[in-house]
């Protein structure tokens, strides 16, 4: 009796409603644990290669997704060739597409990658840099100096590499193509994996006499400052690009970019999630008890608040537009959440636990025991007053 097969969804771990993105991130999670030169002869861990491979060339297509869905596995019985996985045809799909989509940057380069000559112009890679700012600084940007070591046509031979007078070759291993071709066989069958030629390194030319001012690369290295401007809003671990301050690109290709990652020091009061900060502020027994105006600490600057009486601890309060701006419009700004804190005095003189026994009874039945309402008040009123005095101290 065959084996049933296992649902395509739940092979990828997805739900039916899953769109195109979250199956091409669910096959690429499996494919990296279990591709079989992760786990050279693995059995189980090819088994798994193979049956998530299924599943993603049938939900990765939308007609083929569409009879699944309608048919299930019933949908692709019977029309399997020799080519087929437990019944369904994959003579149609074009495997080296998809290791070059999902696996180009996992495998040496993956598939194919039509339209596009390794000799013509390709852009130069990324340069990564790091920063740190403050707190503040984040909340309402600011600009930094970055040292960067760049790389310049060489002066001497112009960036051709060659010493003056001579002239780059074209390359013998690749035929000035700047790729090679390796076909290899798999569970597949014939895969066709093109690779940068090691000779030339894709530009289809190679040196022969090299110029002694870059030693034949083309380049001199230059210490360069870098403006960066850090705009009011990022969050800690995103990062700025900076066009065109990367590598050099290739036989005439475009730089690449300057990626600046932002490290945001942690502030000793405040704490941000999205566009909103949060922080506590500790108030006495008096001020929960009497209310009053305390000072609140913000990115811009101490703020009055007047408590009222009664407050609770853990109380919670919004100062309205005293968080973080937006990265898309600084005009928008976050709120400032405020946890009150009544703290309980641990350490008291004689003078202030009497004064606290008498609040005590004061707060109790001994205050509804005045026959004369306005003496009462007055005496509750004069006393918490006191009691305010001494404890603030």
């Amino acid at each position: 009796m065959a084996e049933s097969k296992r649902d395509y969804y739940e092979v990828l771990g997805i739900s039916k409603d899953a769109d195109d993105g979250a199956i091409k991130k669910a096959y690429r999670v499996l494919a990296k644990k279990y591709h079989p030169d992760m786990n050279p002869g693995d059995a189980e861990a090819e088994k798994k290669f193979k049956e998530a491979s299924e599943a993603y060339a049938v939900l990765s297509d939308p007609e083929k997704r569409r009879q699944y869905d309608q048919f299930g596995h019933a949908a692709f019985e019977g029309g399997a060739g020799g080519g087929g996985f437990g019944g369904f045809d994959f003579s149609g799909t074009d495997f080296t597409d998809i290791f070059g989509d999902i696996f180009g940057d996992l495998f040496g380069g993956g598939g194919r990658r039509s339209g596009r000559g390794g000799s013509g112009p390709m852009r130069g890679a990324n340069l990564r840099k790091s920063i740190r700012i403050t707190f503040e600084e984040a909340v309402f940007g600011c600009e930094k100096e970055l040292d960067v070591v760049l790389k310049d046509p060489c002066p001497t031979c112009n960036g051709t590499g060659a010493k003056p007078g001579t002239s780059p070759e074209t390359c013998s291993k690749c035929g000035g193509k700047g790729q090679v071709v390796y076909t290899s066989q798999s569970f597949f069958g014939t895969v066709q994996n093109v690779q940068t030629c090691s000779a030339c390194g894709g530009t289809g030319k190679v040196v022969k006499e090299k110029c002694t001012a870059c030693s034949g690369s083309g380049y001199i290295s230059n210490r360069k400052k870098i403006q960066v401007s850090v705009p009011a809003g990022i969050d800690n671990g995103q990062s700025i690009r900076i066009r065109e301050k990367g590598e050099p690109g290739v036989n005439g290709g475009p730089r690449g970019d300057l990626l600046v990652e932002v490290n945001v020091s942690r502030h000793p009061v405040l704490q941000r999630q999205d566009m909103h900060i949060f922080s506590t502020v500790p108030i006495s027994f008096a001020q929960a008890a009497l209310g009053g105006d305390i000072r609140v600490p913000t990115v811009d600057g101490e703020v009055i608040y007047t408590v009222k009486p009664g407050t609770k601890t853990d109380t919670k309060v919004r100062l309205k537009g005293k968080g973080v701006p937006s990265l898309r419009n600084a005009q928008v700004r976050g709120d400032h959440y405020v946890t009150l804190v009544i703290q309980t005095p641990d350490r008291l003189s004689a003078e202030a636990k009497e004064a606290l026994r008498k609040f005590d009874q004061l707060s109790g039945n001994t205050l509804h025991q005045e026959t004369e309402e306005g003496k009462g008040k007055s005496k509750k009123k004069g006393f918490m007053n006191k009691v305010k005095e001494v404890l603030e101290e």
